[in-house]
């Protein structure tokens, strides 16, 4: 399906060209005053300067060659040079009816699908997730989903960190407590000992060296270290999966840094041949600085002294590996705005180098921090860094604590519910801010049943569940409309056949954002039609169902908004 903006902007191009004028002023906009119009076009302003004309007259000469129709009903001109357009009820009407029977929901697809890969999640092996990791993680869901809805082809992958230094560290560790026995790999045993190796390594200078050695023989293959590692990465996989179940996470590769490393000595010799590998103080770097450069950007470590790799060497060989494996188009990076000089490091040696080609778009989107009230990191009571689990258990409870003294659901089904509604609350908390915004933790703010949260978003779906559930010989899966009754019904049905425009509005921008926000606009505009209208208790066949049919367009609709989001609805609240 075309998109209503696009619909109206070939009608308003012909005029243009028609007229004389270039047809690309006929751009046509959801108006910026619903209480005028529904769309404009205000190319007359831009026409007036190149054609030297008052933009007034060429919106009359524009508006006087396109004459209401089956799409359009009026179309009026405002001084300075403002043409506002309304369209009809029946084709609004017969629009949203298309989007519903649309598998693509009214979303246009791209007609020459690129490839994109997405870098998020970024766990690390020893250690548990964190609440840091919350945001890489369902931004990087959201727009992996967002990506698939326009036609394209997303790629996830988690990145494991599984190669570096807080390797040898936890492997020193072992190899200290459990000398003469094989160690007993645990999610606990391993979640113990990163902190205290981590910890003693900025005081012990010879634990951290020894550290620092067996990073290196285990990036070299050392059977010594090899298979208690392969078991350290395989229990923290299996422990992480299930707080990304929670989330409703998922990855295409759960590649790590290891898998990267293969790639390693073709990258040395790539950037051997090119002579872009200079020795400094025993290492070899790559200079990427420009002389564009506000600040001093230092050269890229790819081998380190003691002849280990980096994360900034595992990175750029992850970009030789993915061009090789998926040929990408774009790849986005979903990591925190501290790895600025990380990135821009990585992607110049991999441009340097050329290791992809030029067209290929190499972007950081980096996020803020998770921060409580206060505006600082958000930590537990004691100061510490709060686990991910932990942080979704409390918002999980705080859901069931609200739920628990409600009669007519059992017990189970209570559990259940909490969790959907836990879950969809710090979500959409999350999402509804642009990525690169700090997201200040605030569960009262998060559970609010009102106002821009994920409660609202369930509470409006459920709402139209409890409507549907009363109505009998109603075939709900072919519902069928007569007319438009009322303004609330308009103005609904108009945000509905918009949404198009939100998702391809939200893939430009990278921003998970513009899809909470569409999201909650349709369930204001649902929550002001239910008020207006008696639906239940309408006598008029037609006019019922009519309006039940809108209520599920509306739901049909909010779901596919919530699930782009990775979000569960639920029947009952």
């Amino acid at each position: 399906m075309k998109l209503l903006t696009d619909l109206l902007t070939a009608i308003f191009e012909t005029a243009f060209l028609n007229c004389g004028y270039d047809k690309t002023l006929g751009k046509v906009v959801v108006s910026g005053r619903p209480d005028l119009c529904q769309f404009q076009c205000n190319g007359a302003f831009t026409c007036a300067k190149l054609y030297r004309k008052s933009p007034l007259s060429i919106a009359d000469d524009v508006s006087a060659l396109i004459k209401p129709d089956g799409m359009i009903s009026k179309i009026e001109v405002m001084a300075p040079g403002f043409i506002n357009i309304t369209i009809n009820d029946g084709f609004l009407l017969h629009y949203a009816e298309q989007i519903f029977h649309d598998k693509y929901k009214g979303i246009p697809q791209a007609e020459a699908p690129e490839t994109i890969v997405l870098d998020y999640g970024n766990p690390n092996v020893a250690k548990p997730l964190h609440v840091g990791h919350l945001r890489s993680a369902i931004i990087g869901e959201a727009l992996k989903r967002i990506i698939i809805s326009t036609g394209r082809k997303a790629i996830g992958d988690v990145h494991l960190g599984d190669w570096g230094l807080p390797m040898g560290l936890v492997l020193a560790e072992l190899e200290e407590r459990y000398a003469d026995r094989v160690p007993p790999i645990t999610a606990d045993l391993l979640n113990e000992l990163y902190p205290l190796a981590s910890k003693r390594s900025r005081s012990d200078e010879a634990f951290l060296e020894k550290a620092r050695t067996i990073t290196a023989e285990l990036q070299k293959g050392s059977i010594k270290y090899m298979d208690t590692w392969r078991k350290m990465v395989s229990v923290s996989v299996r422990d992480i999966r299930k707080t990304f179940d929670r989330l409703h996470v998922s990855f295409d590769y759960w590649y790590g840094e290891s898998d990267s490393s293969k790639y390693v000595p073709q990258l040395l010799q790539i950037l051997s041949e090119k002579n872009l590998l200079v020795p400094s103080e025993g290492a070899q770097v790559v200079d990427v600085s420009c002389e564009s450069d506000k600040a001093p950007v230092p050269p890229a470590i790819v081998i380190k002294s003691n002849g280990s790799e980096g994360y900034v060497t595992t990175d750029i060989a992850t970009i030789l590996q993915r061009q090789q494996d998926f040929k990408p188009d774009r790849i986005w990076y979903v990591v925190d705005f501290r790895q600025n000089l990380h990135f821009t490091q990585v992607f110049r040696t991999a441009q340097k180098a050329d290791l992809i080609p030029a067209s290929t778009e190499l972007t950081h989107l980096c996020f803020g921090t998770v921060n409580g009230k206060d505006g600082k990191p958000f930590k537990t009571r004691d100061g510490g860094i709060m686990q991910l689990s932990e942080l979704l258990d409390t918002v999980v409870n705080c859901s069931y604590e609200k739920l628990r003294n409600t009669d007519d659901i059992d017990m189970n089904f209570k559990k259940e519910t909490a969790e959907k509604i836990g879950i969809a609350a710090i979500k959409f908390g999350d999402l509804i801010n642009h990525y690169s915004k700090d997201c200040v933790f605030d569960i009262d703010k998060f559970m609010a049943s009102e106002g821009k949260t994920g409660v609202y978003l369930l509470y409006t779906v459920a709402r139209i569940n409890s409507i549907l559930k009363r109505i009998d010989s109603f075939d709900l899966t072919a519902p069928q409309s007569y007319g438009i009754y009322s303004q609330s019904e308009r103005e609904l049905l108009l945000k509905l056949a918009l949404s198009g425009n939100a998702f391809i509005n939200a893939y430009n921008e990278k921003s998970p954002n513009i899809i909470c926000e569409n999201a909650y606009q349709i369930a204001v505009a649902f929550s002001k039609f239910y008020h207006e209208n008696h639906i239940m208790s309408e006598s008029d066949g037609q006019k019922k169902a009519s309006w039940l049919a809108l209520c599920i367009y509306t739901k049909d609709m909010l779901q596919k908004h919530l699930d782009t989001l990775a979000i569960d609805t639920v029947e009952l609240m």
